[in-house]
């Protein structure tokens, strides 16, 4: 916590403290730098949308999520039962019961195909976002802050951000990857009421928190006393960021869930979708991931919500740590019956109240949500009634954002195994996203941002912008 005592000043051990907090985005080099977005970026370059990037992983399947396939042949149908939508002909798998009911509000592509059969963070950081987070290509337009309030615009939220009693979330891959963009736009990563969310708020005494003009005089005392530090350099070009940051507590607070209307976090909360019952003894061994992701999905929805609501413009939500969605059947992971009421149920549920939220807040124009995994699952079910991995063919869910929706593009062969006509690719996703959160137009005037601009450039998903 950074404390500023009447007449000692900020401590500067507290000060580095508060700077050392994110993982690049608010490290203190990075106040010497280019932390903050400048004016025109803000005004000119960004469309004041946001995107949260729901990335489940281990690789969800087609068939028993958004594209099942009833009536195909024995060993290859989706494996589990199938609901009607709100889409006239259109069904879904039954653990999607929530979402089939809100079919008319999303868009559902059957011929996205990551090209990609393995265990890592594609899309989100691969080849085709210049092995970078998505969302660091973002803020190398924005700015790895905003100026008007200090939010990072960019942010990775595991299980254990919101969940205290879940193992540590991790991905198979760097999510915090930048690329050659340089470590200064990598997201920003809280912790579960950690040390992070302390550090961030401000003691003061009372008295002398409503005299701003004395806070801001410490801070000009502190830049004064260090200003032979390479590391402040900077500090009285961001003296009024720095002073927000500190009084008004907006990343704490958007990080906070407790300062939420209880009933709105009652109605994210998934964690009675914990079922062990009935799964194999190899399975109920790796029971914390399935109830890790259980407990925590809503949660991490509710606080990309918040983040977004607050001015961050780029959200990954790593959902399914050691991959939830990896339904081999082979021991270590459960089958594609049993792994689907592990996971199915409480995905729905987290991502319909989500979209509930976010209608009843006027908000559906502005977040963009999308919903996809590393890859899909294949076409015939293996000997032990699992699907193994597949690059051909994945599930992806967009809502908001001001697209179209209601809407299923593409078509996927009878065996659920690869796109009827022209495959839609990361590249196509990518530039879908980058088009919803910047001008484009605006971005090709801008030299210095000629390496996001030619992604933005790709065509984005047909028919959806």
């Amino acid at each position: 916590m950074l404390r500023i005592t009447r007449g000692r000043g900020i401590r500067r051990r507290d000060f580095l403290t508060l700077g050392s907090l994110g993982l690049a985005g608010l490290a203190v080099d990075c106040l010497a730098g280019r932390l903050a977005a400048s004016p025109e970026s803000e005004s000119l370059l960004r469309t004041g949308r946001s995107v949260v990037f729901l990335f489940q992983q281990g690789g969800p399947s087609q068939f028993e999520t958004f594209d099942p396939k009833p009536n195909a042949p024995d060993g290859v149908r989706t494996v589990r039962g199938v609901i009607e939508t709100k889409l006239p002909g259109v069904h879904f798998g039954d653990t999607m019961s929530r979402l089939a009911r809100l079919a008319d509000r999303l868009t559902l592509v059957r011929s996205f195909q990551t090209n990609n059969g393995g265990h890592n963070i594609q899309p989100i950081v691969g080849p085709d976002s210049l092995n970078a987070n998505i969302g660091s290509l973002y803020s190398r337009v924005a700015g790895a802050t905003r100026s008007d309030s200090g939010m990072p615009t960019n942010t990775v939220i595991f299980p254990d951000a919101v969940c205290k009693d879940v193992l540590k979330g991790r991905a198979r891959g760097d999510i915090a990857a930048t690329g050659g963009l340089g470590s200064v736009y990598a997201p920003f990563i809280p912790g579960a009421d950690g040390q992070l969310q302390k550090d961030m708020r401000l003691s003061l005494p009372k008295n002398t928190l409503t005299a701003r003009t004395e806070l801001a005089a410490q801070l000009d005392t502190l830049n004064r006393a260090l200003e032979q530090s390479p590391e402040f350099k900077m500090l009285n070009h961001l003296q009024r960021q720095a002073y927000q940051v500190l009084l008004s507590g907006g990343v704490a607070d958007a990080l906070d869930l407790s300062k939420e209307d209880p009933r709105v976090v009652a109605r994210y909360d998934t964690a009675a979708y914990t079922r062990p019952d009935g799964w194999s003894k190899a399975a109920r061994g790796r029971a914390g991931m399935y109830t890790g992701h259980a407990k925590a999905i809503g949660k991490q929805l509710l606080m990309a919500r918040r983040l977004c609501e607050a001015g961050c413009g780029f959200v990954t939500i790593h959902a399914g740590y050691d991959g939830v969605w990896d339904m081999h059947a082979d021991g270590n992971n459960l089958n594609m019956v049993d792994g689907m009421e592990a996971v199915g149920p409480s995905f729905d549920h987290a991502v319909a109240a989500f979209i509930e939220d976010i209608e009843s807040r006027g908000l559906a124009d502005k977040i963009l949500l999308v919903a996809t995994g590393e890859m899909g699952r294949t076409p015939r079910l293996n000997k032990n009634g699992g699907r193994d991995h597949w690059g051909k063919l994945a599930p992806l869910l967009l809502y908001g954002g001001g697209l179209r929706g209601g809407q299923v593009i593409g078509q996927s062969t009878r065996d659920g195994g690869e796109p009827i006509a022209e495959p839609i690719g990361p590249r196509h996703l990518i530039a879908t996203i980058l088009q919803s959160l910047l001008n484009h137009g605006q971005l090709r005037l801008a030299p210095a941002f000629g390496t996001v601009s030619r992604l933005t450039d790709h065509p984005p998903i047909p028919d959806l912008i």
